[in-house]
């Protein structure tokens, strides 16, 4: 009997532990599918997707650096994809192209569930305005955190996002600003960090001071590039977090949009830690 076939694509995609994940999601909630890795060249996104679909495939997570070509090939987008111009879920169903984007999702319920820290009411500093942020975004202000401060090197697609994202932060009564990675205020309750610095061994682009005493500080990335981040933070009495718990939880995600069933995200997490010690 033939198993559906799901796969991650990205470049590089080698590290990637969804396969893994998926696995186990597939093993706990007795779901039959294949997940694997590809690896797409840098020109090849439209094609391998047509591919994938031409052998039956029913869905993939998208990584680095298709995210946004993935969400201008769907023929059908969510609506939190359409705010993040940008998809790490597509599902392919009776010829459409389906585009979510669950990062955000992943990482407020990380944040929330997992590190026990409720965004609402808090001032929550985002940094970076690339896919990564983009992505996140929106579900950071449907958590209802009272401010959102997006800081970025190029001040313009700071404000850019911002302003995609102003009619939702105002419905929600968060206050979102931009900002350039110069002369930020200090004490906010929550860092996240969506640059590339830590997979560039890059020193965190903003000041210390940025920190509460105790606030969490958050690197979407894992493993051993975060540790750079994680030692900054704890160094400055911050709480620190890398985005393993990000990465769990938008897979959760993503299984439930294809399957229909949301698997327990904790205990694989709590494996996956164990895996990676």
């Amino acid at each position: 009997m033939s198993m559906d076939l799901y796969c991650v694509m990205g470049n590089p995609v080698e590290h990637s532990r969804s396969p893994w994940i998926h696995a186990r999601f597939a093993e706990l909630t007795g779901q039959s599918l294949h997940y694997d890795k590809r690896l797409i060249p840098l020109d090849g996104f439209a094609t391998a997707v047509s591919a994938f679909v031409a052998e039956g495939g029913r869905g993939c997570n998208i990584t680095v650096p298709f995210k946004f070509e993935a969400a201008a090939l769907a023929t059908h987008t969510s609506e939190r994809a359409m705010l993040a111009l940008a998809s790490n879920v597509l599902t392919f169903r009776d010829g459409d192209i389906l585009a979510d984007n669950t990062d955000g999702a992943g990482l407020v319920n990380d944040i929330q569930r997992n590190a026990g820290v409720d965004l609402q009411g808090r001032r929550v500093l985002l940094i970076g305005a690339g896919g990564a942020a983009a992505g996140v975004l929106g579900p950071l202000i449907l958590a209802q955190p009272a401010g959102i401060t997006v800081a970025n090197r190029t001040l313009s697609k700071a404000s850019e996002l911002v302003e995609r994202h102003a009619a939702l932060a105002l419905l929600q009564k968060t206050e979102l600003t931009a900002h350039d990675l110069q002369g930020l205020e200090a004490n906010f309750d929550v860092l996240i960090n969506a640059t590339a610095s830590s997979l560039s061994g890059a020193e965190v682009p903003v000041a210390a001071s940025t920190l509460k005493p105790g606030a969490l500080a958050y690197d979407m990335m894992y493993g051993p590039a975060a540790q750079g981040f994680l030692t900054w933070a704890r160094e400055h009495g911050a709480v620190a977090r890398d985005g393993l718990g990000m990465l769990v939880e938008q897979a959760a995600e993503s299984f439930l949009i294809w399957r229909g069933v949301l698997p327990p995200s904790q205990p694989v997490l709590a494996e996956l830690r164990a895996i990676l010690r």
